[in-house]
């Protein structure tokens, strides 16, 4: 099986509570993530890691406080959610070598990952029989992601306890819906046991 894991958005300004658009309780999911992410390298799945990559006057700015813009401490990613070998996906439709990536940056500017013209072109690039979806927030970044990923047929884990919410009613929503439409519920400890 050749899984891919995507870990959503987990960024210093929605983990941390210096964070500009923090996210209460996030930052218990540093070691989840951690783990998560580290497990895919070692296991050689790849690890796409999408990150909020926005310009000073970014129009996302109307509706949400200023975050992640490019070149502050609040657009990256906590150390322990990095492995050694890295690749970053520029917003711009570029070209870029995967050529022994364990960690594909993918930068987006807007809230859901599908509109970035990168996206389809890197699922057809990975050719996954398998996603596992974590990060933040579950009922925005965390919920185009996974419902994106169901529309390729695959089948799509997302993992309960390495997901934060802002709203819980809306996040049991998101959860609802991702099962009404084919996807699977699991755990940190269910991904690293099965071996996928």
């Amino acid at each position: 099986m050749k899984a891919v894991f995507f870990d959503i958005d987990t960024q210093i300004d929605f983990l941390l509570p210096a964070g500009s658009l923090y996210v209460p309780g996030a930052e218990r999911l540093i070691p989840v993530l951690d783990r998560l992410n580290h497990y895919a390298a070692t296991h050689g799945f790849a690890l796409v890691s999408s990150m909020c990559a926005h310009t000073e006057d970014d129009p996302e700015f109307r509706q949400w406080p200023a975050h992640c813009v490019v070149g502050t401490i609040g657009q990256l990613k906590p150390a322990e959610t990095l492995v050694e070998k890295r690749v970053t996906v520029a917003v711009p439709l570029d070209e870029y070598s995967l050529e022994g990536a364990q960690q594909i940056l993918f930068e987006k500017n807007q809230l859901d990952i599908t509109a970035s013209p990168n996206f389809q072109p890197l699922l057809k690039r990975l050719k996954a029989s398998h996603y596992v979806v974590y990060g933040v927030v579950t009922e925005y970044c965390v919920r185009f992601a996974a419902l994106a990923l169901l529309t390729t047929g695959q089948p799509v884990s997302l993992v309960t306890d390495a997901i934060e919410t802002l709203r819980a009613e809306e996040s049991q929503r998101a959860l609802t819906e991702f099962t009404s439409r084919g996807g699977r519920l699991t755990t940190v400890a269910e991904v690293c046991k099965a071996g996928l």
